[in-house]
């Protein structure tokens, strides 16, 4: 249906256009694309990032990371962050760093709404806990330091997501999103998300990330690294009292002159103080590494030898002491380790009872076996495919899903 052009209408011609005279000679162009795996037909008015946005937000990993954890287990409040507020609280702070530096904001927030597709059930813990049983089946040593997240890493399960379980066409698999964005994705490295380059083999391994892809990597941790501290002071697991809290470098610096004496409203106050800080310093740091490096196109940043986006020494420092200070009193809380002790019990219990008789998944998931090659009897070994089948549905699952998935399988008086 052709339609006549309307002069209040914003083409996309006209969205590259305007990215074409803002943008600087480092970011992204949508225009630039290196394009899609499958040929797509331009949209009339988004431009390409944007359609990989809209695409990892209509997918079915978005949606259920609302019922997946952050720290707090689902059922333990509606107060708490949850993956999916997570990744709006990092998108928002993506766009912001983007825009400061004249980056293209739409990539940066498409990358940051896609990094945590792959998480799987019950944070980190259930990380961890799918990644060995898997290696244990690969037959390597998951005490092996080297082997972390070989057997399942979040950060690639992200992209086997869009690249792969999403189902959104005939043709194809995936999502078929833009060369950029997928690099972003697979080239996500904060302290917990590295992966190794062999993974990174169609995005060119032997160069760093876009610079939108290293603003994602600093939002992601930045806005955990607040937001974990907001949530456990919510909590009272954590309290602003705490000689250990107010020891830390960023809490003098987030308190000094504070005269709020409300509780819930000083904790607000603080929190965005941290934020601030921690966002001023990496922008300001950041412009700088620019300006000596003028990369003058976004390849000149993949070459650059070094991530351009940083944090002062001094900053780091005190970013260093507040996660130091996360881990050991609210990741290693005695309530956090006993939530995450059950649910490694959960996911571990779960996996086992699949292998053991792989009837017991459901006909979808039955049907992904089928297609890798006729399943063995039940209680055979199943090949590694097939155990990644089974790691695919348990990753898939949200904290509440697999809670229920366990009730229905181990509770004898629970129907199924």
């Amino acid at each position: 249906m052709s339609r006549t052009p309307s002069p209040s209408l914003c083409t996309r011609q006209m969205i590259e256009a305007q990215e074409e005279a803002w943008l600087a000679p480092y970011a992204e162009r949508s225009a630039n694309s290196r394009g899609r795996r499958h040929p797509a037909e331009k949209h009339p008015y988004r431009s390409e990032f944007q359609k990989d946005r809209d695409r990892i937000i209509h997918t079915t990993a978005f949606r259920r990371l609302q019922y997946k954890t952050q720290v707090f287990i689902n059922y333990e409040g509606d107060y708490y962050r949850t993956r999916l507020t997570h990744t709006f609280e990092a998108a928002q702070i993506a766009r912001t760093i983007a825009r400061a530096l004249r980056a293209n904001p739409e990539l940066a927030e498409a990358i940051t709404l896609a990094h945590d597709l792959g998480h799987s059930p019950f944070g980190h813990s259930g990380e961890a806990t799918l990644d060995r049983l898997m290696l244990e089946r690969m037959g390597l040593d998951a005490g092996d330091v080297a082997n972390k997240g070989r057997g399942f890493n979040h950060t690639l399960q992200s992209l086997r997501v869009v690249d792969e379980l999403e189902a959104r066409w005939s043709g194809f698999k995936g999502l078929n999103l833009t060369w950029e964005s997928l690099e972003g994705i697979v080239k996500h490295a904060t302290e917990y998300d590295a992966v190794s380059v062999d993974w990174m083999r169609p995005y060119e391994p032997t160069m760093g990330p876009s610079l939108e892809a290293q603003i994602v990597n600093f939002a992601d941790e930045l806005t955990y690294s607040a937001h974990d501290l907001d949530d456990g002071l919510r909590s009272g697991m954590i309290h602003m009292e705490m000689p250990e809290l107010c020891r830390l470098a960023i809490w003098q610096e987030a308190t000094a002159d504070l005269i709020e004496t409300d509780p819930e409203l000083r904790r607000h106050r603080i929190i965005r103080r941290v934020i601030d800080l921690l966002i001023t310093d990496l922008v300001h740091t950041s412009a700088a590494r620019l300006d000596a490096a003028a990369p003058s196109s976004p390849d000149d940043v993949r070459r650059a030898g070094q991530p351009l986006m940083a944090i002062s020494a001094e900053m780091a420092a005190m970013q260093r002491e507040l996660k130091d200070f996360l881990y050991a009193n609210l990741y290693r809380h005695w309530r956090v380790v006993r939530m995450f002790r059950k649910a490694e019990r959960v996911l571990v219990e779960l996996f086992e009872a699949f292998e053991q008789d792989w009837r017991q998944l459901p006909a979808s998931t039955q049907s992904k076996l089928q297609a890798i090659g006729s399943p063995p009897r039940p209680g055979a070994v199943l090949s590694p495919k097939g155990y990644r089948v089974i790691c695919d549905y348990l990753a898939g699952m949200t904290d509440r899903y697999a809670l229920q998935e366990h009730k229905r399988l181990y509770d004898p008086f629970e129907r199924a």
